[in-house]
Order: C-alpha cells, then sequence, then structure tokens
C-alpha cells in the first residue's frame, strides 16, 4: 500500500470542482481505489497509529485530499452493529435526498482539517448515489441513511470543492433544526 500525503484545507485544490473517471477503470483507478480503502483500515488501526505518527484516524477518503481531483471516494468503517461498511466509489451522484435532516451531535472531522470548526452540519438523513462501485465492479445505487450517509455526503463534498465546515451556521453554529434526528 503506498503512503498518502493528506492535502490540508489550505490549500486551492480542495476548492476545486473533481473531474469524472472514465469506464472501464483502468488498473491504475483501481490500485488507487483500494490503496485509499486500505489507508482508511489502517488508519483505524492502534499499532499502526503508533508506528506512524503522521497519520491520522479516518472512516473516508476523497481522492482530492491526496492531491487528486477526480471522482473517487473510500470509505471504511465498522458501526455498532459490528457490520463492516466499506465502499470505493467511481464518480458517486446523489440522485435524491429526504427532507428529514440529522447532524452528528460531535460535529464532523476531516483529514484535512486540523483545526477545530465546532457546530452542527445539518444533512438529509436519508440518501440515494449512484456510482460504479470499484470493489465489486458494477454500477450500483445505494439507499442509505444515518451515519453512513453523512459518511458519503462529506466524501461527496469533497468532489466538489466544499468542506464540511462551510455547512455550519455561521450565526449560531448549535442551532438545531426542528424535527433533525441527532447521531
Amino acid at each position: 500500500m503506498r503512503e498518502f500525503k493528506i492535502v490540508k484545507d489550505n490549500k486551492k485544490s480542495l476548492r476545486e470542482r473533481s473531474k469524472d473517471i472514465s469506464l472501464p477503470l483502468s488498473e491504475e483507478i483501481i490500485s488507487l481505489g483500494k490503496d485509499m480503502r486500505e489507508y482508511l483500515i489502517l488508519s483505524q488501526d492502534e499499532e499502526y497509529l503508533k508506528k506512524h505518527k503522521n497519520v491520522r484516524s479516518g472512516v473516508g477518503l476523497a481522492a482530492p485530499q491526496i492531491g487528486l481531483n477526480i471522482n473517487l471516494i473510500a470509505i471504511y468503517f465498522v458501526d455498532e452493529n459490528e457490520k463492516i461498511n466499506e465502499y470505493v466509489l467511481v464518480n458517486p451522484k446523489i440522485i435524491s435526498e429526504s427532507t428529514k435532516k440529522c447532524y452528528l451531535t460531535g460535529g464532523e472531522g476531516c483529514l484535512s482539517v486540523d483545526k477545530e470548526h465546532p457546530g452542527y452540519i445539518l444533512r438529509p438523513y436519508k440518501i440515494k448515489v449512484k456510482a460504479f462501485d470499484l470493489l465489486n465492479n458494477k454500477e450500483v445505487l445505494l439507499d442509505l441513511k444515518g451515519y453512513e450517509a453523512i459518511v458519503i455526503q462529506h466524501e461527496i463534498d469533497h468532489l466538489k470543492g466544499i468542506l464540511f465546515y462551510d455547512h455550519i451556521n455561521k450565526v449560531d453554529p448549535f442551532k438545531e433544526e426542528l424535527g433533525a434526528i441527532a447521531i
């Protein structure tokens, strides 16, 4: 697995829109996507983190965060039911979203953002995402909700040049929306 240098939020490239990846996928893109997933898995391993002090733990990674403005994201986390949630998605697009909102009570974090940005990020609770699934080599339509939906939306934002703190209410960062689900 290759080591990635994470692009920080002071770099202009993180604010640029990413480009679609043509199909069928090249070996280079397949390898890159698998390496991004592997990076996330290792970033959640305490022994690995002890040996690699410059690596922070993360559940999602978008190609712009490693200096490539292409539409590729990787997600890896184990939920409270011990279910592994893993995706490597090419050209992901949100095609529908619920009006009901949700947010993480502890706020969101990002491998590209070192500074704290307290506040709630209200996002749709349910989303449908159309993408090419690199791990299974096929087009998929994903129905996601809650934490999983938040993670995917955060990574898709990176592809559009948007950072999580852009969503925080500047006047009232902890403003709650009526009916929003706290996670």
